[in-house]
């Protein structure tokens, strides 16, 4: 996979409204919720880039799924919270994208999370290559540098 740096890759944010359906038994965001954050974040950037999910479906017969997630809990969000959840990509390869996520209230980080998620086939759910179009717009857009670039 290629690297990408901080500095070549700006953060794409999103706000999140923390809901009492969010939360537990005592108004925290339930832990599992924060990858619903993390996936809507990651959708609103890929519709910021002009790629509608059901569109890249449509044209190319691809979908996205998650391969893993690491995620590290910090502090709580709690009910009526306002936050923002950035996506960062840090790596790419042939069918793969890596990202760097946060949640964050304020200037504090709640969640930081490193999610990578594969390309495949929306029929076979087989790895399949990043569709061109979306790269070079990604590309285009200073989302994702090779370190050459």
């Amino acid at each position: 996979m290629t690297q990408i740096t901080d500095l070549d890759c700006p953060a794409f944010v999103w706000p999140i409204r923390v809901y009492y359906e969010d939360t537990d038994s005592v108004g925290l965001v339930y832990y599992a919720n924060y990858l619903r954050y993390l996936e809507r974040a990651r959708t609103e950037w890929l519709r910021a880039l002009g790629f509608d999910q059901t569109d890249v479906v449509q044209q190319w017969g691809v979908v996205f799924v998650v391969r893993s997630v690491t995620i590290d809990y910090l502090s709580p969000a709690r009910f009526n919270d306002s936050l923002r959840v950035s996506v960062q990509p840090q790596a790419y390869g042939a069918s793969q994208l890596r990202f760097k996520q946060q949640v964050c209230r304020d200037h504090r980080v709640l969640v930081e999370a490193q999610v990578s998620v594969v390309c495949v086939n929306g029929t076979s759910l087989k790895p399949v290559r990043l569709p061109r179009p979306l790269l070079e717009r990604i590309h285009a857009d200073g989302s994702l540098r090779t370190p050459n670039a």
